[in-house]
């Protein structure tokens, strides 16, 4: 955790930061595939603080292209879980070097700007804990890997092979934590998974950011499918999707146990 004092570098580059996003109205479409998606349906994104500053316009969208997205996502699924669990991890690992060094301060400034946090809010959750997330899950998906059954009677060998899910994950992530809004799709994917990703509208901003620290890092298109349309657009095409393979949620109990009973009516139509 950097401290942010009077004349550090840390200091002034997040401020130089701040200063180059507030004077640009930033362009934040959708990423499905290898496209950057952009629609007629253009909102305005202002700080909670400031609601007459405009800091960009989002692109939003509808089912179809939720079902763009799964197309994309089930396009790049083979590619992407056959290759070796080491290349993913360095994949991941590179984006936490990135946030730790150059998306640095412009995580930070996004989160500040768009979800009204204080610097050391914004570093404690947006830089630290995001880069502890990718660092930490490339330390478990290596200890579940290697943790195998202890005994195998002759002449049988005992042993557990893991694989991805057979079909897409869903990551729905909520408005306060950056750290999480990066976590819930990139932790599916890691382990092999290909997810469509729905941040919450008030997030669009750091998600946008997200999102190019992961293309940076050489993550494949497809892996993740950045969308931003309504819940009831997202849920009326994925839970009634038959490649639906698993959800990553945080978000309130309410909503939690709606999402429940919707998958559970559902259970029929998934293949697996």
């Amino acid at each position: 955790v950097l401290s942010y004092a009077p004349g550090t570098p840390e200091r002034e580059q997040v401020i130089h930061e701040l200063e180059r996003l507030l004077e640009q109205e930033k362009d934040l479409p959708m990423w499905i595939g290898a496209e950057r998606v952009t629609t007629n349906d253009r909102r305005a994104v202002s700080p909670p603080h400031d609601h007459q500053h405009t800091i960009g316009h989002a692109h939003f969208g509808t089912a179809d292209h939720v079902k763009r997205a799964i197309d994309a996502a089930l396009a790049a699924k083979p590619a992407w879980e056959a290759m070796a669990w080491q290349d993913r991890a360095a994949i991941f690992l590179k984006a936490a070097d990135l946030l730790s060094g150059p998306y640095r301060a412009r995580m930070n400034a996004a989160t500040m700007l768009a979800q009204s946090k204080n610097v050391f809010q914004a570093e404690i959750d947006a830089a630290c804990e995001f880069a502890d997330f990718l660092r930490f899950n490339v330390q478990y998906m290596t200890q579940i890997y290697r943790d195998q059954p202890m005994y195998s009677p002759q002449p049988t060998w005992n042993r557990v092979e893991y694989r991805p899910l057979e079909g897409f994950v869903f990551a729905l992530t909520p408005f306060n934590f950056t750290s999480i809004a990066g976590n819930l799709p990139s932790a599916p994917a890691l382990m092999g998974n290909v997810a469509v990703w729905k941040p919450a509208q008030s997030q669009v901003y750091s998600a946008q950011v997200i999102m190019e620290l992961f293309h940076e890092a050489g993550l494949p298109d497809g892996v993740i499918n950045l969308v931003h349309v309504s819940g009831s657009a997202a849920g009326d095409v994925i839970f009634g999707h038959p490649e639906f393979a698993g959800l990553h949620f945080t978000g309130s109990t309410g909503v939690f146990r709606q999402l429940w009973k919707t998958i559970a009516d559902n259970l029929p139509v998934y293949r697996s």
